[in-house]
């Protein structure tokens, strides 16, 4: 993919839906959401996935910005990022109102 080709607009729409684009990254969003934060040990306890497979979503998430690490002591917790999820599903409702008109 050229990134050139596209506006920031849509490769950030894109990224968006690629980091919803897995079921384990939705249940690790709730659960974080749910939370409000934790970090991977928790989630690992939550899901049927190994500890490497849950740190690979959660990078993928956070490459996208819809999370964020906080690193307090020797304890690392991941959050949702309110801010960047709210502009990111912004611009997805905008995309496909604009697709469904």
């Amino acid at each position: 993919m050229n990134p050139e080709l596209y506006s920031p607009s849509e490769l950030r729409i894109s990224a968006f839906a690629k980091a919803l684009g897995h079921p384990a990254r939705v249940v690790i969003l709730k659960l974080i959401a749910e939370k409000g934060e934790c970090n991977c040990g928790e989630l690992v306890e939550q899901l049927p996935l190994a500890q490497s497979t849950v740190s690979q979503h959660l990078a993928e998430l956070k490459k996208a910005r819809l999370i964020s690490l906080r690193v307090r002591g020797a304890q690392s917790n991941y959050r949702i990022n309110a801010e960047v999820y709210g502009k990111r599903l912004k611009a997805f409702t905008a995309l496909s109102k604009s697709i469904l008109k």
